[in-house]
C-alpha cells in the first residue's frame, strides 16, 4: 500500500528536540508545557494519538515526517502537569499545518514501506547478530555485564525500526531512517552502522587487552 491510497486525517502534533519515535517502541513524557497539557488532555477525550515530529536544535526546524503515538497509560501530577507512557504507531507526513494555537494541528497522510518480494530473512539475521556483537564487545570494554535484550523483534520491517530507536546520539540518521520507506535499505543501511561500530569497538577492545 502507498501512501497515496491512505486517508488524510488532521493530528495533533508534538514536536521534540532531537528526538525521533519510531513504531512499536514507547516513549515516556512528562507534559508541563501549558499548551501540551491541553493536547494532552484533548486527545484523552478522544482516540489517545498525536504526532512527535523531530526538532532540529540547531535550526529549530520541524521535520515532515514524523510517528503517531498513542497513550497507554497516564498519571496526574500537581499543577495540572502529566506522565504518559505512549507507544509508536503509523508513521505519517505532514501535508501542511491547519492551525499552531494552542498546539500546532497538521493535514497528514500515513506512509508505509513499500511491497518488497526480496526475502529479507538473511538480512535481518545479520543485522541481529552485528546488534550482539556489538553489546557483547561494549559488555567486554566497560566490564559491566548487559544483558542482551529479550524483546528484539523477529520480522525485519519491525526489526529496523527496533534497532533504528536504539541509535542514542544520532537523531539526523535516526530522521533519515524513519523516512525511508524501503526495508531492505533500512536495514542496509542499519548493518553498516553496526559494523562500524563493532570494527571500532573491537579495536577498542583489543588495544586494552594488549596494554593489560
Amino acid at each position: 500500500m502507498n501512501s497515496s491510497s491512505v486517508a488524510v486525517r488532521e493530528l495533533p502534533l508534538f514536536p521534540l528536540p532531537e528526538l525521533v519515535l519510531f513504531p512499536g517502541r514507547p516513549l515516556p513524557l512528562h507534559v508541563f508545557e501549558y499548551r501540551y497539557r491541553i493536547l494532552v488532555n484533548t486527545i484523552l477525550q478522544s482516540d489517545r494519538r498525536f504526532g512527535v515530529l523531530m526538532v532540529d536544535p540547531q535550526t529549530k526546524e520541524i521535520a515532515k515526517v514524523g510517528c503517531c503515538a498513542e497513550i497507554v497509560h497516564y498519571q496526574r501530577l500537581p499543577d495540572d502537569r502529566l506522565k504518559v507512557l505512549t507507544m509508536g504507531q503509523q508513521r505519517f507526513r505532514v501535508l501542511d499545518y491547519v492551525r499552531e494555537k494552542p498546539y500546532r494541528v497538521g493535514l497528514v497522510e500515513w506512509i508505509e514501506d513499500g511491497t518488497d518480494n526480496q526475502d529479507l530473512v538473511p538480512l535481518a539475521t545479520e543485522v541481529n547478530q552485528l546488534l550482539r556483537d556489538v553489546v557483547r564487545l561494549s559488555a567486554k570494554l566497560t566490564q559491566q555485564e548487559i544483558d542482551f535484550p529479550e524483546d528484539i523483534p523477529d520480522l525485519p520491517l519491525e526489526l529496523s525500526y527496533w534497532v533504528a530507536s536504539t541509535l542514542y546520539g544520532v537523531a539526523d540518521e535516526q530522521q533519515m531512517l524513519l523516512e525511508m520507506q524501503d526495508t531492505n535499505g533500512r536495514l542496509q543501511r542499519e548493518a553498516e552502522i553496526l559494523t562500524s561500530t563493532r570494527n571500532n569497538l573491537a579495536a577498542r577492545t583489543a588495544l586494552k587487552d594488549i596494554l593489560e
